[in-house]
């Protein structure tokens, strides 16, 4: 088991202000050591994973927390594209969507997401899969290092 002592860069595709603060919150109360960045739009998202315009310096993230309903470009058309990209595809993407449909399971799954979980209403509740999240990705399983990973 790896024992990671640098923060985890966290990329949170999220366009809902109340749940990016549940987020930060439950990330906060967890202790998990992370860096949370975060976009609130699908085009802003591959912005930042392709390092353009004002994202030109953004950290390549350990982990990407995607939301499925986003303006502008749809969480699934966000997936899709950073799976289909060699540079990126081997971030691990975790579907976080208040939708428990079969279809949308699928359909995420379908484009190589790693996990789909369903957000709960509950505080509580989100902080023990925010922090089961962390503990899986980063505590658990081995992970590709370095950049071009």
């Amino acid at each position: 088991m790896s024992h990671r002592t640098r923060p985890v860069e966290i990329l949170l595709v999220e366009d809902s202000s109340a749940d990016i603060m549940l987020t930060r919150e439950a990330l906060e109360y967890s202790k998990v050591l992370n860096v949370l960045h975060v976009v609130q739009d699908g085009v802003d998202a591959l912005d930042f994973l392709h390092r353009r315009g004002k994202y030109q310096n953004a950290p390549r993230p350990g982990l990407i927390l995607l939301d499925l309903n986003l303006p502008r470009k749809s969480g699934r058309e966000v997936l899709a594209d950073i799976k289909a990209d060699a540079s990126l595809q081997k971030i691990p993407v975790v579907v976080l969507s208040t939708s428990n449909a079969d279809e949308d399971v699928k359909a995420v799954y379908g484009l190589h997401a790693n996990c789909y979980v369903v957000k709960p209403v509950n505080f509580d509740t989100f902080s023990q899969i925010v922090r089961s999240i962390h503990d899986f990705w980063f505590c658990v399983v081995e992970l590709p290092c370095g950049e071009d990973a």
